[in-house]
């Protein structure tokens, strides 16, 4: 199997970056795969001795076939530094594995997410490899699910799918009907279309949901594992856009042989956990504004 390159990400968070590279050693695959690591430059003074201290870091990186970093001059930004370091090393390689730096993967995280984009290379329905998934409940389900939902912690795809990718937050918002939009949100249970409006309003600059807006509006798929080969360890406050919370915590997967399927259909079973996953989270905020509204007016 002709291996994907993985792509990493980092910025000013050396102990996250070290915990993201050991965890992708151990993987039995990293001997054999290319490792692209894009270092972002300080944006500020304040960032500038942990900058330098991940770039010591990953210059001495070994257990991979081979090791490259691009040290970016200027400080580019998450989203940019993304799209730029994507798309060059996916059009020279055809496909691709993403991680940031503050993602620690199963040891068959590689095993998965190749197989994965090599069982489903030919079939344009599948547009995005997730290598996370939700704490949600997964009965009824087999290995992997089909969905709407693009998860950017530990992904894969293709050149050929990468190549619709386009950030033009004008565009998007014109080409979403209010139908769509509803779609987009999992029929309310969530408003990731709000991200869409805080880019165009500048509060955000983000890449993400450009690329769920754009794998939705061709009605493409999302693969997902039932249970994650990635855990986020961003969310202690160190992340650019992660704040804290724990309610996305789930256990790494250790199946090493997975079955995949072939019916490209949106799972129904899936779908509905999901939108109960995220109703489950609005509700102790639900019920704090309805506590304190019932003691104002008691």
């Amino acid at each position: 199997m002709n291996l994907a390159p993985i792509v990493l990400f980092c910025y000013n968070r050396p102990d996250h970056t070290r915990q993201t590279i050991e965890a992708l050693q151990k993987n039995e695959l990293a001997k054999e795969s290319e490792l692209f690591i894009f270092s972002d430059a300080a944006k500020n003074e304040d960032a500038v001795e942990k900058v330098n201290e991940v770039r010591r870091y990953i210059k001495a990186i070994n257990g991979f076939k081979k090791v490259t970093v691009t040290e970016r001059g200027k400080n580019w930004g998450l989203a940019d530094s993304i799209i730029d370091g994507v798309t060059k090393i996916i059009n020279e390689y055809g496909k691709i594995i993403v991680l940031e730096d503050d993602l620690v993967t199963s040891p068959y995280f590689l095993k998965f997410m190749n197989e994965a984009l090599e069982f489903y290379k030919n079939e344009k329905k599948v547009w995005h490899i997730s290598g996370w998934n939700y704490p949600i409940k997964t009965d009824g389900l087999e290995d992997v699910f089909f969905w709407r939902l693009m998860n950017c912690w530990g992904w894969a795809t293709w050149s050929d799918r990468w190549s619709y990718f386009e950030r033009d937050i004008d565009k998007t918002i014109k080409e979403f009907s209010k139908a769509d939009i509803k779609k987009f949100n999992l029929d309310d249970a969530e408003n990731f279309w709000q991200q869409v409006m805080l880019n165009k309003e500048g509060k955000i600059n983000t890449w993400a949901i450009f690329w769920y807006a754009t794998i939705f509006k061709q009605n493409g798929l999302c693969l997902n594992p039932i249970q994650t080969f990635v855990e986020n360890i961003g969310h202690d406050g160190s992340g650019i856009h992660c704040s804290e919370n724990n309610g996305f915590i789930n256990n790494l997967s250790k199946k090493k042989n997975i079955i995949f399927i072939d019916n490209f259909k949106e799972s129904k079973i899936a779908i509905e956990s999901l939108k109960d996953f995220y109703w489950n989270q609005k509700r102790p905020l639900l019920q704090r504004v309805f506590n304190k509204i019932n003691k104002v007016f008691r």
